[in-house]
């Protein structure tokens, strides 16, 4: 892969996901430094030539999300200036995506204004990875592939669970039923969702189980584990209906707070995430949460992106 005219650059916000992407299509990080002034400013300098090349800067926008989106803005403008022929942020976790919508009068669609400043700061196409709602794509006006970790999170399924044989694939929620669907269905197994009702944000009532969980092990799918309240909560309903286990396969674990020591503390057996977001200590070390990496998986996108090659392939 050494001979395309194709470049890695990243921040600071998940550089071991960085470094395995660029060991897997064997090509050395660009040499750059990004740092901050005593005032916390972001600075970023580019320290080798990129005129010409195709540059692909891989960082998520996950906690301390603001610091890391603006590195992410300077980065792209630095990358510009500096005349790179094309720029790709990928971003595997995608900060505000959560701001989708207007939730009542006089509240912002954060979405859709992060990504005008992608747009704006000068990106020419964005990779990302389960976006909270497949309408985001919509709110660029530049390429964008929405990428899948659902084939990474499914072989481990089946190795660690088989596939159909009292199997169940819960939504932890009606929004997500569509994504558990998608997994049943890879899966050969059962249906179920959890009847929820949020009285506000961060705090869910989880109120019944549609389907039949009694003797079945249940897996949780979803898009963000967040507080890990909606799990948890999940959890202790799918085990008072008579689910034989519970465990959890979620894309993006922002675990904040003590998210983690709540999962280790619930009736869920597992957690496994994957590496969008960078490990924080508190996973690194709990026997619950696991990751699994996305970097074969970003690495191949980026790599037939810069080929110009199909994409969308890498899922049929």
């Amino acid at each position: 892969m050494n001979g395309r005219s194709m470049k890695i650059l990243t921040g600071n916000s998940n550089r071991p996901l960085a470094e395995a992407i660029s060991a897997y299509l064997n090509l050395p990080l660009v040499n750059a430094s990004v740092r901050r002034f005593s005032d916390m400013e972001v600075f970023v300098e580019i320290n080798e030539n990129v005129r010409g090349e195709d540059v692909f800067i891989v960082q998520p926008t996950s906690f301390p999300t603001n610091d890391n989106l603006m590195e992410l803005l300077v980065s792209i403008d630095a990358l510009k200036r500096g005349s790179a022929r094309r720029i790709t942020a990928v971003i595997p976790y995608y900060g505000y995506a959560r701001q989708d919508r207007k939730s009542g009068p006089r509240t912002p669609i954060s979405a859709k204004l992060v990504a005008n400043l992608i747009t704006t700061a000068g990106a020419d196409r964005v990779l990302t990875v389960d976006l909270h709602a497949g309408q985001i794509q919509g709110f660029f006006d530049i390429p964008t592939d929405n990428l899948f970790a659902a084939p990474v999170l499914t072989k481990d399924i089946k190795e660690r669970f088989g596939t159909g044989n009292n199997l169940c694939i819960v939504s932890p929620d009606v929004g997500g039923v569509v994504r558990a669907r998608a997994f049943a269905k890879r899966l050969d197994a059962d249906l179920a969702i959890v009847d929820k009702r949020r009285e506000r944000a961060g705090v869910s009532e989880v109120m019944n189980i549609i389907g039949d969980v009694a003797g079945k092990r249940c897996i949780l799918v979803d898009d963000i584990v967040d507080s890990a309240g909606t799990l948890c909560n999940a959890a202790v309903a799918l085990k008072e209906q008579g689910a034989l286990s519970v465990a959890a396969y979620v894309t993006h674990g922002v675990l904040s707070g003590g998210a983690v020591a709540r999962v280790s503390a619930s009736p869920l057996e597992s957690l496994v995430i994957t590496d969008s977001i960078q490990a924080t200590e508190a996973v690194r070390v709990s026997q619950t949460v696991r990751q699994l990496t996305i970097a074969p998986l970003l690495a191949e996108a980026m790599a037939r992106i810069s080929e110009e090659k199909s994409v969308s392939s890498l899922f049929d």
